[in-house]
């Protein structure tokens, strides 16, 4: 009798594994699904469960950077806030949630990862140098005012006004130049941001930094010391 119980208790262990095994594999289905059609009110219930919200989909992508990628806004803006919710992940291109938020303009998102600690500055391409990509000046404006490097260098030397001078929009240029972009600086290949906006043939930026280039110019010039000629001496008689 006392085998026959144990068996069965034994029986009993499996099946509450196998029902556990089961639920966990339906929840995993049931998050990664609602993350993809951005139904929040599934992911937040999971959340409150217990789920882990750093948890990977089948390729190996953390749901954060699926919300992001779909876009799912609603489900991104709730993972970004959720406390247990990692921000700094990476893709394979390195690139951060924070950066794929500002190239799209997703300004309540990014304000939401920067609040639970998204690198506004991380090594090599940054948020900033992707929302000048985008012209995203109100993204561009935050990152600013939350200390982003205006001047951050890419891997080859490239600043986010040489990337909003060819990619992004002539308000993004004009906000970085406002706010002490340095038009002169070069990249690895010695371009400048003008050089960048005449191989976009962006003539709206073109002008933009022409102008502030000779600002630039006559500010230096008005800086420069004064060199007097020497006083003539009046011939001896």
């Amino acid at each position: 009798m006392h085998y026959i119980n144990k068996i069965a208790f034994n029986v009993v262990l499996i099946g509450l594994f196998c029902c556990g095994l089961n639920a966990q594999a339906g929840s995993y289905e049931d998050f990664f699904k609602a993350v993809q059609v951005d139904n929040v009110r599934t992911v937040q219930t999971l959340l409150q469960r217990g789920f882990d919200p750093n948890t990977v989909n089948p390729e190996g992508v953390p749901a954060l950077m699926v919300a992001v990628r779909e876009p799912s806004l609603k489900v991104a803006e709730l993972l970004a806030s959720w406390p247990q919710t990692r921000t700094e992940v990476r893709n394979a291109h390195d690139e951060s949630p924070l950066m794929l938020a500002a190239l799209k303009g997703f300004l309540p998102l990014v304000k939401k990862l920067v609040n639970n600690d998204a690198d506004v500055n991380k090594p090599g391409w940054t948020p900033l140098h992707y929302a000048a990509t985008g012209g995203h000046v109100p993204v561009i404006e935050f990152l600013l005012d939350e200390s982003a490097y205006i001047d951050a260098e890419s891997p080859n030397g490239t600043t986010p006004l040489m990337m909003a001078a060819m990619y992004g929009s002539p308000e993004a240029v004009k906000a970085l130049i406002q706010a002490g972009a340095d038009l002169t600086l070069k990249n690895q290949q010695g371009m400048t941001a003008l050089d960048f906006a005449v191989r976009g043939q962006r003539a709206n930026a073109r002008e933009l930094i022409e102008t502030g280039l000779s600002r630039l110019a006559e500010r230096q010039k008005r800086n420069q010391p004064v060199v007097h000629a020497p006083a003539v001496q009046p011939a001896a008689r």
